[in-house]
């Protein structure tokens, strides 16, 4: 059965209670998490989980598998016996939020670059640190930076509301304003694509973690960039605290 997926329920959840329904060796599955599994350049979250309300172990990774089942690694291994209990999973709420507000950030960005010249996603890497995005976009110079900087810093500036909801598959299918990248295509759970928008400004479809409002991203800045193919380039970017 698929896990519930409490973080896109509600992005400042950082902990719940959950049951433990299956264990494969140092993995753990629990019937609901708030543990975002990674996708879309984001990793994956980090944190603890409380057996019974007294094995501690660490959350080090996290997968999901195509029966939308979302994995846990933990150190040390699980116990067998453990199946069937309580767990209070507690993840790494301030590592969670400079992701988020990096995946935000790149929202703006990728929807500018699109909008604005074309540019279509082809890879992205979201850090604690700085993030890069990769885009397939012709006629690219270094003078465009300052531009990208001013107009994403405007987004920001402007503290637009920020929400998700979900959208029928066929209905997803006829809107290819949606997509941001020609090859990746996002998530189908329960035939359903997960949209989030930027209030009058953007939608698109991602299966990631995101803040409230633009005004809460810090200033936007662009520090360095990469040719990685004729016409893919590289992004590096970075939020102030």
């Amino acid at each position: 059965m698929a896990t519930r997926k409490v973080y896109w329920e509600d992005d400042d959840c950082h902990s719940v209670d959950a049951v433990v329904v299956r264990i494969d060796g140092d993995r753990i599955a629990f019937d609901r998490t708030c543990f975002y599994p990674g996708g879309g350049g984001q990793p994956p979250d980090l944190g603890s989980a409380i057996i019974d309300g007294r094995g501690l172990v660490e959350i080090v990774g996290v997968a999901v598998d195509p029966d939308h089942v979302i994995w846990h690694t933990s150190e040390p291994a699980p116990d067998p016996s453990w199946l069937g209990r309580t767990a209070r999973l507690v993840i790494d709420a301030e590592r969670r939020m400079v992701l988020a507000r990096y995946h935000t950030v790149l929202h703006i960005l990728n929807t500018i670059a699109l909008r604005d010249h074309g540019a279509w996603i082809t890879g992205a890497q979201i850090g604690i640190e700085y993030s890069r995005i990769d885009f397939c976009w012709e006629g690219f110079s270094g003078s465009i930076c300052a531009e990208l900087e001013h107009k994403v810093n405007e987004v920001v500036a402007e503290n637009r509301p920020i929400s998700s909801t979900n959208m029928p598959e066929q209905e997803f299918a006829r809107r290819p304003d949606l997509l941001r990248t020609l090859e990746v295509k996002p998530p189908v759970v329960g035939g359903q694509v997960r949209v989030v928008s930027i209030e009058g400004f953007d939608a698109q479809a991602c299966g990631g973690t995101h803040v409230h409002s633009t005004g809460g991203l810090g200033r936007f800045s662009i520090y360095k960039t990469e040719n990685k193919g004729r016409i893919n380039k590289r992004l590096y970017v970075r939020l102030a605290p």
